[in-house]
């Protein structure tokens, strides 16, 4: 089952990074990685061609709460989001009993190969098991997003089942696989 998520207040950090809500101020770094030919499609979204595209989803984002902003702590960006979403698994009967959520990121073009996903990853899991409650994370990506893939392994994560996921605003069916990473054992209930 799906929790209720409120991001609203969440600060998450690790050696290079901060994952925190979305302002209206970082709207020029978010439109700078969202308009980027190819890094939307690997999520299902095509690339913001305009800046109020980019405006509309980021009050999205803050309002939802339950997206963070990737923030370098180098180059002092946003570069990328991060989200906890409904799962799959929510409607597969094997796990209508637990609390999961789904997390998925992108990460702004220029900061690809640097470690930097696994690093939030990490995080974000942590924080989920131990803030959140959450049973299973459960993470996907099509078939043809090595990149991603890298991350999920890296992260620990199980592949359970293949599915169909509907890019609507794509308007184009994706094979993607679907993966769960259970709570830790070490993590007392």
């Amino acid at each position: 089952m799906l929790p209720k998520i409120d991001l609203s207040s969440a600060r998450i950090e690790t050696e290079r990074l901060v994952l925190r809500p979305f302002t209206d101020n970082d709207l020029i770094d978010f439109f700078a990685y969202a308009s980027v030919p190819g890094v939307g499609e690997m999520a299902g979204w095509p690339h913001h061609e305009n800046i109020e595209t980019s405006r509309k989803i980021l009050s999205m984002f803050m309002e939802e709460k339950n997206v963070l902003a990737i923030f370098h702590k180098e180059s002092s960006r946003v570069i990328g989001s991060f989200g906890f979403h409904d799962s799959w698994a929510n409607y597969d009967e094997k796990y209508k009993d637990f609390l999961i959520c789904e997390i998925g990121y992108v990460l702004s073009k220029d900061y690809w190969g640097q470690g930097l996903m696994p690093e939030a990853v990490k995080a974000a899991v942590a924080y989920a098991f131990l803030t959140l409650n959450l049973d299973y994370i459960g993470v996907c990506h099509f078939t043809d997003n090595l990149q991603s893939r890298r991350v999920i392994e890296k992260s620990g994560f199980t592949p359970v089942s293949t599915g169909i996921f509907h890019a609507k605003q794509l308007n184009r069916d994706f094979e993607e696989i679907r993966y769960l990473l259970p709570r830790p054992q070490t993590i007392s209930d």
